[in-house]
């Protein structure tokens, strides 16, 4: 079955068909798209060759979406009513699925959620501290993020180090411009860094990462902005851009600039990498101990650096990476140091393959 992996993100739009064993036949990158423009979709499909059946990632499916599922009218109004939960992503996504049905009509589309793999978590992990009648009457719940990417590469390290998932305690690192952690004990997700929106946990690109409450109820209530503009702040001008004063939070210009003795750069890092050891220890703690500890994800698997500096923290978890394999990592392999108790490997990012997976798994029926 070939399977055309539909991936719209908040301001990018990429295009893998998969063939039966998961090669790439044919693939395509649009950035900036806002999902207006239906032609990059139309022109990858007609010159694509054959299509058996289209996934599409979709961020948020909520409470109710807890597996990947069929397409249909009923389907895409639930997802659009969850657009408030992610006001960036949700949108263009069924953007993309309207765009691929006129471009491929008559071919069954598949919704594969982020959220999904978070499912399974255990209620101590999901449910916020706040009033219960809160919580019933609008769903207020974590959530959490990147179950595509956090399922596949825990799966993928699984393989690398020659174990079964089932008997594995992994914590997935996904550090890209958005980043989480999970915890995933035999193959089941124990918890999780990003909450009820993608804003909770680490520090990102340009997400604040977890803030006190309190913090932005004063910005609201004392110094007088408007819950619009802290929101917006929250999303697009803090994180790694916030700290250093560097839009975008490109960790790579970041680093020539903490090079050039740049002290906000120089706290950039120190915040990022202080905030990344503190959670993977949480990951830890929510499932008592760690196995392996897997990078991936645009900053997890090009920057041997930040590897190294998370890891330095953490040789009380019995983790340790080896300097050489750490700066020679290309694609798929391990980093770990020879005889540590913890493996640690790093795993290209293919939600694609992920997303091809469950969708097959739909129209299979298994």
């Amino acid at each position: 079955m070939r399977v055309l992996v539909v991936n719209a993100g908040s301001s990018s739009l990429k295009l893998r068909l998969l063939d039966a064993t998961d090669g790439v036949a044919a693939h395509a990158d649009v950035d900036p798209w806002d999902g207006a423009d239906e032609r990059p979709i139309a022109e990858f499909a007609a010159r694509a060759g054959r299509v058996d059946a289209l996934g599409h990632r979709i961020v948020h499916g909520g409470a109710e979406f807890t597996g990947p599922v069929r397409i249909d009218a009923g389907v895409r109004h639930r997802i659009a009513a969850l657009t408030d939960l992610a006001p960036l992503h949700q949108p263009r996504a069924l953007a993309a699925v309207d765009a691929a049905g006129a471009a491929l009509p008559g071919t069954t589309a598949v919704a594969c959620f982020d959220t999904a793999f978070h499912a399974a978590l255990p209620d101590a992990a999901t449910t916020y501290a706040i009033p219960a009648d809160w919580r019933r009457r609008w769903g207020l719940r974590r959530y959490g993020f990147h179950g595509l990417s956090h399922a596949y590469a825990c799966r993928r390290a699984a393989e690398l180090v020659r174990a079964a998932p089932e008997d594995l305690r992994v914590v997935s690192c996904h550090l890209g411009a958005g980043a989480s952690l999970a915890a995933v004990r035999g193959g089941r997700p124990m918890d999780t860094t990003m909450g009820f929106t993608p804003l909770e946990g680490l520090v990102m690109a340009t997400r604040s990462g977890t803030v006190d409450p309190g913090l932005v109820l004063w910005l609201v209530e004392r110094a007088g902005l408007p819950a619009g503009v802290v929101s917006a702040a929250l999303e697009r001008d803090s994180g790694l851009a916030g700290l250093s004063g560097r839009p975008g939070g490109d960790l790579r210009a970041i680093r020539a600039a903490a090079r050039d003795g740049d002290p906000d750069a120089r706290l950039a890092i120190a915040v990022y990498t202080h905030r990344l050891r503190q959670q993977i220890a949480g990951m830890c703690a929510a499932m008592g101990g760690m196995d392996v500890l897997v990078f991936t994800g645009g900053v997890g698997e090009h920057d041997a650096r930040l590897r190294r500096q998370a890891v330095d923290g953490l040789g009380f978890l019995g983790v340790e990476v080896d300097p050489d394999r750490n700066r020679a990592a290309r694609g798929d392999t391990e980093v770990g140091a020879a005889g540590a108790p913890v493996r640690a490997a790093v795993v290209t990012a293919r939600e694609d393959v992920e997303i091809a997976r469950q969708t097959r798994s739909v129209l299979s029926g298994r």
